[in-house]
Order: structure tokens, then sequence, then C-alpha cells
């Protein structure tokens, strides 16, 4: 489908299923050899990392944990500008290793206050793994480890990302149509 139609948007195709796997797969293969010793707890922050998370996991060819957590920081089209926790973990974080898996990086305000987090709960190192980055619209000076596919400062929906709760089974990517 080249235009789909959300509630009151028309969205128009951005970035094919074929690349987004691509993507995947790269950063499984960087992060195979990066990561292979150090016993990482994949931690997904739902709900839109779920279709990115469950992708690459299957891709990891060393043995790992994954846990979720459920964080709210969207309303509408719009960030918020702050970080709600809507559903912890119970891993004991102490020293570990951390991949933190996101679908998007735009603010940076929710990798920022993950990764502050994380620390805090004491965790040895946090590192970020997102399928998309947005540099135009990054506020936080933030380190992001792996990155999938960087892209404009469009509103997208796809590929677990939403708008208004809807969009999120599509396999190919949309951005907006203003």
């Amino acid at each position: 489908m080249k235009r789909i139609n959300l509630l009151d948007k028309e969205f128009g195709l951005s970035i094919p299923a074929s690349d987004i796997k691509k993507a995947i797969w790269q950063m499984a293969d960087k992060i195979n050899k990066d990561l292979k010793d150090k016993n990482p707890l994949m931690v997904c922050i739902l709900n839109g990392s779920f279709m990115f998370s469950a992708d690459l996991m299957k891709l990891i060819e060393f043995p790992c944990q994954i846990s979720f957590v459920k964080l709210a920081s969207y309303e509408g089209m719009g960030s918020t500008g702050t970080v709600k926790e809507l559903i912890g973990f119970n891993e004991d974080l102490q020293g570990r290793t951390i991949v933190l898996l996101e679908d998007i990086v735009d603010t940076g305000v929710t990798v920022e206050n993950s990764v502050k987090q994380l620390k805090k709960a004491g965790a040895g190192e946090v590192i970020v793994a997102t399928l998309l980055f947005k540099p135009e619209a990054c506020k936080k000076e933030i380190n992001l480890h792996y990155i999938g596919i960087e892209i404009p400062n469009d509103f997208i929906v796809g590929y677990g990302l939403d708008y208004n709760g809807y969009g999120r089974n599509l396999p190919d990517i949309y951005s907006v149509i203003h």
C-alpha cells in the first residue's frame, strides 16, 4: 500500500518492510559481535518496540534475557515532554549490561529518563539500540550505540508505532501527509 488512512490522517509509505528487516539484520550482526560475552538483559520499551524487539531477538546468537517496561511519553502526534512509567520490571539489574530496545528516538526524553533509571537501579552498563532515530528532533545529549535507520522529523506509524493506538500492525512504516 502506498497510502493509508488512520482516523483523521492520511499517511504515505516511508520505509518498506524489506528496508526495516535489513536494518535489523545489520544491528543484530553488530550486537552479536559486540555483546556475545556480556550476558546482557534486553529491555524492550512497550508498546512501540514490541515488533522491533521480537524481530531483533530472533537474530541474537548468544544466550540473553529479555524484559519489558511500559512507558508513555506521547499523546496524539506529539511528545508530552514527560515520561510516565506504567509497568516496570522485577529483574536484578545490579552490575548487568542492559540493552535498551527502543522503537524510535526523537526528542531523546524517554531514552535519557530510562538510562538514568536503569543506572539508579544498579545497572553496570546501559547500551541503547533504536530502530529509528530523528536527529533533527533530538534535544538531549544521549549516546545511541546502535541505530537502524535515521529518518526526518516526520510523524510516522507502522511496525509497532501508532497514531492514537492505530497502525501498530502495519509491516511498513508510513509518514503523515500534511
